[in-house]
Order: C-alpha cells, then sequence, then structure tokens
C-alpha cells in the first residue's frame, strides 16, 4: 500500500542518461535475433540476408519512436526538457552536435509518419520503417512486391518484435516520479 503512495523520485537528467543507454544497449544485444527472424519470415521467397551488425538504422527508429513517445505521455513543459537532454546525450554517444542529432531523429520520425500515413499508430509506422529501409519489399512474392506494400502477416510479426523495443512509459511514470533535478 506504501508503496502506490511513495514513489521512488528519479531525476530528469538520470532518467535520460537510462533511457538512451538502456536502448541503445537493448538494439546492439538484440538485433541480432531481429534480423535472424526478418530472414526466416515465412513471407519472402528469398532471405534478406541482414546481418547481426547492420543494426543502424534499427536503432535510429527504435530511437526516433521512443522518442516521439515522449511527447505522448509528458506534459509539454517536463517533455521539451527530456528531448533536450535526450538530443544532448545522443549527441556525446553520436559524437554529433546536439542539433544535427535532433535533424537526425526528426527526420526518422519524419520518414515514420510517411510510410505509415494516414494511421498515426507509432509501432505500426516503425515496422513499416523497417521494412522500407531495409529494402524487404524485394523479397517479397510477387503480389506485394508489385504493390510495394508489407505482407500484413509479416508487419503483424515484426510488430510484435518491434514492441519489445519501446518503452513503457505509463508504467514507468506508475513506479517512478520523475523530478527536475
Amino acid at each position: 500500500m506504501f508503496r502506490t503512495l511513495f514513489k521512488r523520485k528519479v531525476s530528469e537528467e538520470k532518467l535520460v542518461v537510462y533511457f538512451i543507454n538502456s536502448t541503445i544497449e537493448m538494439v546492439d544485444n538484440g538485433f541480432g535475433d531481429v534480423a535472424e527472424l526478418i530472414n526466416q519470415d515465412p513471407c519472402f521467397v528469398e532471405s534478406p540476408n541482414i546481418q547481426p551488425n547492420q543494426n543502424d538504422q534499427f536503432l535510429l527508429i527504435v530511437l526516433a519512436g521512443n522518442i516521439k513517445l515522449i511527447s505522448n505521455n509528458f506534459e509539454s513543459i517536463q517533455d521539451r526538457r527530456l528531448l533536450n537532454k535526450a538530443y544532448n546525450v545522443l549527441s556525446h554517444t553520436f559524437d554529433l552536435p546536439a542539433d544535427e542529432v535532433q535533424k537526425l531523429i526528426s527526420n526518422y520520425q519524419s520518414y515514420i509518419s510517411k510510410v505509415n500515413f494516414p494511421s498515426k499508430n507509432t509501432l505500426y509506422g516503425m515496422s513499416k520503417a523497417v521494412f522500407h529501409k531495409y529494402g524487404l519489399n524485394e523479397f517479397q512474392e510477387p503480389y506485394f512486391r508489385n504493390m510495394k506494400a508489407p505482407n500484413p502477416l509479416f508487419i503483424k510479426r515484426l510488430d510484435s518484435i518491434i514492441e519489445k523495443f519501446i518503452w513503457d512509459w505509463t508504467e514507468f511514470q506508475e513506479k517512478y516520479k520523475i523530478v527536475e533535478r
């Protein structure tokens, strides 16, 4: 009972560092399995042969999707602070200026929205972005390849995989009180 009354406090800075580092670690450790599942998917007539070390685009898609979800789960002032801190942490990680990192993530978010139009479901958009960024259309059966659209069965399976890489901000906020300092 007291656990629900007294949440553990975590600073925004620590939250963002943990969020970025654990997301990168999750992609580094999990992309080999993702690549294997994509390569073995029965919807492809030929294996896409994605290599376990080809995770750069996947990482950017996962970061872009999760960063977009910050805005959906925090109040506008706090989400701005969290986003700015996230871009600063990523700038050190990628050895790029924060504004370039913000532009890169924004470009990926725009791409996710574009390939997912008119839907606004971030998870579905991330799956479609993976499909297009990894050129998976050319490995599909002719019906879907000619339509230039992913097989819905593949997207459904990919959704269940990518879902594992999405932060549950609601659950996090139930356990922790996020403080500015």
